[in-house]
Order: C-alpha cells, then structure tokens, then sequence
C-alpha cells in the first residue's frame, strides 16, 4: 500500500512541475493541429486519387 501512495505523491509532485499552457496559447495550437491534418487529410486523399487513375490508365 506505501508503494502506492509513494506512486501517486509522485505524480502530483510532477505534475506540479508542468507548465500549462494559457487559453490562448491552447486554441492557437489547437488551431494549428487542426489545419495540419485537413491539409495531410486532403494531400493523401488527392494523392490517392491521381495515383488511383494513373493505374486505371495503364490496365
């Protein structure tokens, strides 16, 4: 049972030590994150798609 408590006053002696990020510091990354992956999103399904008639140009 101490080993437990020991893990656990860990954790809340680390996440002491962690900086959170602000408000707006939280939307612009989210922000960020978001525009990533629609741009990956919309890349690859272009991507597929050109590479899905190139080979239905060959057969």
């Amino acid at each position: 049972m101490a080993k437990k408590e020991n893990f656990f006053q860990g954790v809340k002696t680390e996440m002491e030590k962690t900086s959170w990020p602000t408000g707006p510091e939280l939307v612009k990354y989210t922000t960020i994150v978001v525009f990533t992956v629609i741009f990956f999103l919309v890349f690859f399904w272009g991507l597929d798609i050109g590479i899905g008639q190139i080979i239905e140009m060959i057969k």
